[in-house]
């Protein structure tokens, strides 16, 4: 039996960007069923130059390979994406769980309509919807969700 490295959290690093954009483009185009609109390079130019800007990065690591991202302020979450190897295991738990407590008490999201999956997943973690129909990159249907700490049983 082999035994999985410990699971730790850090802050982005420019390093981790290559493996970072595939995961996040791998796990997205599995979620929605759509393959991704901009370019590699692209989506790391945007990962290392325009999404830090706005958001705290995280990557939840084993060993050295990232299993999951998150990017969130103390209003939102702009991303959250775990890597199709390591779903199902509490690592977007522990990484929403970080952007829960480092809110304001308040956060929103947007999710695709068709990600039945992570509609489950937020939704089982306190968040309701405030919207639907919101337009997006992809032209696909989103909802958005809204949590508030003095809303959670």
């Amino acid at each position: 039996m082999v035994n999985q490295p410990e699971m730790r959290v850090i802050s982005y690093s420019p390093k981790y960007g290559e493996q970072t954009v595939a995961m996040w483009r791998e796990s997205k185009e599995r979620a929605i069923g759509v393959k991704e609109l901009h370019s590699f390079e692209n989506h790391l130019h945007f990962l290392n130059h325009i999404l830090p800007d706005e958001y705290q990065i995280e990557l939840a690591m084993l060993g050295e390979e990232v299993a999951g991202m998150i990017a969130y302020n103390e209003k939102e979450i702009g991303q959250l994406y775990i890597h199709r190897n390591y779903q199902g295991m509490g690592i977007g738990q522990i990484l929403l769980d970080r952007a829960k407590a480092q809110s304001s008490g308040r956060l929103t999201l947007y999710t695709f309509e068709v990600n039945k999956i992570a509609q489950r997943f937020y939704e089982k973690n306190g968040f309701h919807i405030l919207g639907r129909g919101y337009e997006n990159e992809e032209n696909l249907p989103d909802i958005k969700y809204e949590w508030a700490r003095d809303l959670e049983a």
